[in-house]
């Protein structure tokens, strides 16, 4: 990046007659020669962005473009999806009787209700549905002469006592207490299994209308006080997010607000103030019109990018609007401020913000949709930048300028030229000592780092904070480290329902299968049944796992009940007859079993919680046996493939998000390194600009520890964001120091001129960038509030540090060199 080497303005003439508009870069000429044309394509620009995203923009989110594709797990679950209905995609709806139990006739009626309009309703997979009131769900029980059996439901129920006394007794035949009736029999559940597209529309399936539609059925249930509805599953809790981005406005205000704020406090001048915010909020109707101009969608992922395209606009604007202040301050024309402080910064902005883009870009190779997405948003974000902040708004402060008073005080802090900078650093001309204002104060302090002594003592601190950090770091966890939805607060809707259904149900909702797949008529074999029956023992050994589930406990029972329920027939028979009758009983109870043609057998495994050690302990225990076992069968008869269910494909997810994060930090680091040395020409340098990010970035994942963070989808991009956005610090601050260097200044002089030139702006880009985004922890979408804290730390923190690292590390590596 090339920097100012001598301050602002005193290269400038003070007026138009002594400037050649012929000088200049040719993009400078072509852009403050014809500036009304700029201004009017940059209005035009604006409104036809703004209307496209008025009428395209949508919010959605898609299950399929939340787990990753490539990952063998997925694959095999995408691969036989059509026979495994309710280990994917599926809602689970509880109907509870607050004031009796189930048997309850009005109960009953209510649920009925409910499970009608749940059948009805676009998108379900209706042949799945399971409830008491679906035919599919059935009793069996053993007689003299036979199996009998029939539906839960009673085809004759009219709520009187003989039919509530006969759904008693079906419900406790067809063993569903725990699964579809609550514990306690004060509640049942709906398993509500969803299709990827709507069959009516022939588009992907709505989920933000699906869960509306929910509540509106949740509150008609409730309204009488009769009947409680607790609803979970990936469709409500994606629907719940999407209604918490409601506040998202809100926060933007909130953040647009604290960021004109920080801006007026700095320059006294509403004018620039207001042209600052201006382009950045353009650039955030740009990103968003672009998008969907593209087909994009925000999710509630990335609708957090325009917060930080904003965030970014504002701190990049204040380094031209400063530049352009000091410039007037000094007596130039505002339109000569305007181009000189272009000539001189737009290089090093551009610089900065594909900086920026780095730690957006890196995030393509992950290899989640929802990440991409955010990604590509993010760049084109960045993108924009380029024009509204680094061109758009030095065009429109030629126009206005800036208060007398603001310029006045841009200079005020910077000695005049030939001066000693042996009075203190930053202190105006003519000031007595112990009257300097807080910033001169504080970079007085700062030069004090460029002598050994200081020196020492910050590396050998940075070094202690880096190994204590690394220390604690090495307890990050990968995935949720939470009960229930980790996306939303503890004390949301979503989550207080999760609570109710794992309190009152034995099955809980995340189940982990691993699918048997075998030639057609496979399953029913006596070697591939028993090979079934060890992994779901194995899988129960496992701490963690609630119970096991596949054909082999199904056909062992009947197997018991077509002997009179004698004990020593609950097995597995060798006899291939008994076997092909207990599927064929099993099917009709049990459908969701195996496939038609009995080629595919889930081994389902229900798990206490998704945590990220239950989920690893699973995925041990079923790969290991799978391994073992696929290699005692070299005829090929049968394979054990890992894996569906909700805790199967969440597993997926971690695994694919721990290579992930040690490949994004590797590539971000080295995209950085790699920038930086373009910019600096020096290894030295790089070493000194990117250890600070590297103790920040550490610091960053002790912080997450400590809070209870675990590294996933949301939290991923945080550390290669808070890199990418952090290194223009050093950018800033170490390109003018090693410019001065260079022109034979000695170091603590460099320091002190890079201080006054760019040193408030950094500081204030550090305070308005991470105020921006701690607004998020406002938020009641819990993942959003985690990422508004991780980014404010880094960015206040990677401030800090180049502030003070940058001359302790200058110290001992850029001492004296002219490098």
């Amino acid at each position: 990046m090339h920097a100012v080497t001598a301050p602002p303005g005193r290269d400038a003439p003070g007026d138009l007659a002594g400037f050649d508009p012929r000088s200049g870069s040719l993009l400078e000429r072509a852009v403050f020669n014809h500036r009304l044309m700029v201004v009017l394509a940059c209005v035009l620009v604006t409104l036809l962005l703004a209307a496209m995203a008025a009428s395209k923009l949508r919010f959605a989110a898609s299950f399929e473009k939340m787990i990753p594709r490539s990952h063998p797990f997925i694959q095999n679950y995408l691969a036989h999806k059509d026979e495994l209905r309710g280990l994917g995609n599926a809602l689970r709806i509880v109907v509870a009787n607050p004031k009796g139990d189930i048997f309850d006739p009005a109960y009953q009626a209510t649920l009925k209700k409910v499970h009608d309009e749940v059948f009805l309703t676009p998108g379900v997979d209706r042949a799945w549905v399971k409830s008491l009131w679906a035919p599919g769900v059935r009793w069996t029980e053993v007689t003299e002469e036979g199996f009998r059996g029939g539906p839960v439901m009673p085809d004759n129920y009219d709520g009187s006592a003989a039919a509530t006394e006969q759904l008693r007794g079906n419900i406790a035949r067809a063993g569903i207490v725990g699964s579809l009736v609550g514990n306690d029999f004060k509640s049942s559940m709906l398993v509500v299994p969803l299709l990827d597209t709507d069959p009516t529309t022939r588009q992907r399936l709505d989920v933000q209308q699906l869960s509306q539609r929910l509540e509106q059925l949740r509150q008609r249930t409730e309204a009488g006080g009769q009947a409680s509805v607790h609803i979970i599953g990936f469709a409500k809790l994606v629907g719940d997010l999407i209604e918490g981005l409601r506040q998202v406005a809100l926060y933007f205000a909130l953040a647009a607000a604290v960021a004109a704020a920080i801006i007026w406090l700095y320059t006294r001048c509403l004018r620039s103030t207001a042209l600052v915010m201006a382009c950045s909020f353009i650039a955030v109707v740009w990103q968003l019109g672009l998008v969907a101009a593209l087909g994009f969608e925000l999710d509630p992922y990335s609708i957090l990018v325009p917060f930080l395209v904003f965030a970014i606009g504002v701190s990049h604007g204040a380094q031209k609007m400063n530049g352009i202040m000091q410039d007037i301050g000094r007596g130039a024309h505002r339109l000569v401020a305007a181009r000189f402080t272009f000539r001189r910064l737009f290089l090093a902005g551009l610089t900065a913000l594909l900086a920026d883009a780095v730690g957006f870009a890196v995030l393509v190779v992950i290899d989640i949709a929802v990440i991409r997405d955010l990604a590509i948003t993010a760049s084109l974000g960045v993108a924009v930048l380029i024009f509204t902040n680094l061109i758009l708004l030095p065009v429109l402060l030629s126009y206005v300028g800036v208060s007398a008073g603001a310029a006045a005080r841009a200079v005020a802090a910077d000695p005049p030229a030939g001066q000693s900078t042996g009075q203190s650093a930053g202190q105006p001309a003519g000031q007595p000592a112990g009257q300097l204002g807080g910033f001169d104060r504080l970079f007085e302090h700062l030069q004090s780092f460029t002598r050994r002594r200081w020196a020492t003592a910050t590396v050998l601190a940075s070094a202690g904070l880096l190994l204590g950090g690394y220390a604690v770091s090495t307890r990050l966890a990968i995935g949720d480290l939470d009960l229930g939805a980790p996306e939303l607060r503890a004390d949301s809707r979503y989550n207080r329902d999760n609570a109710f259904v794992t309190r009152h149900y034995s099955l809980s909702s995340d189940s982990f299968a691993v699918i048997v797949k075998t030639p057609n008529e496979g399953c029913l074999k006596y070697e591939t049944l028993v090979e079934a029956d060890r992994l779901a023992w194995a899988l129960q050994q496992v701490p963690g796992v609630q119970t096991t589930l596949s054909l082999a406990n199904a056909v062992r029972q009947i197997t018991a009940g077509s002997n009179e329920g004698a004990p020593k027939w609950l097995t597995i028979a060798r006899n291939q007859d008994v076997l092909n009758y207990g599927a064929q009983q099993a099917s009709v109870n049990n459908p969701d079993l195996f496939n038609t043609d009995c080629s595919v057998m889930p081994v389902i495994a229900y798990l206490a919680d998704h945590r990220a050690d239950t989920l690893d302990r699973v995925v041990a225990a079923a790969d290991g046996f799978a391994k073992a076992h696929d290699a005692q069968d070299p005829g090929n008869e049968r394979r054990f493939l890992l894996a569906a269910g909700s805790a199967g494909i969440e597993a997926a997810t971690n695994i694919v998000v721990r290579q992930a994060w040690v490949q994004m930090l590797g590539l971000v680091y080295a995209a950085v390194i790699v920038l930086c040395f373009i910019t600096f020409r020096s290894w030295r340098a790089v070493v000194v600009a990117v250890v600070p990010l590297v103790v920040t970035s550490v610091l960053c994942e002790a912080l997450m520890v400590a809070l209870g963070i675990g590294v996933k989808v949301a939290t991923l991009p945080v550390i290669a964001l808070g890199v990418g956005i952090g290194v223009d610090y050093a950018l800033y601050l170490l390109s003018v120091q090693l410019a001065q260097q260079r022109a034979g200044v000695p170091l603590t002089e460099a320091y002190a001129n890079a201080l006054r030139f760019t040193g408030k702006v950094v500081v204030l880009v550090g305070i308005t960038l991470a105020a921006g985004v701690a607004t998020w922890a406002l938020s009641p979408i819990k993942f959003q509030a985690d990422m508004g804290i991780l980014l404010a730390f880094m960015f206040v923190w990677n401030m800090i540090g180049a502030v003070v690292m940058i001359p302790a590390l200058s110290h001992f590596l850029l001492r004296g060199r002219g490098e």
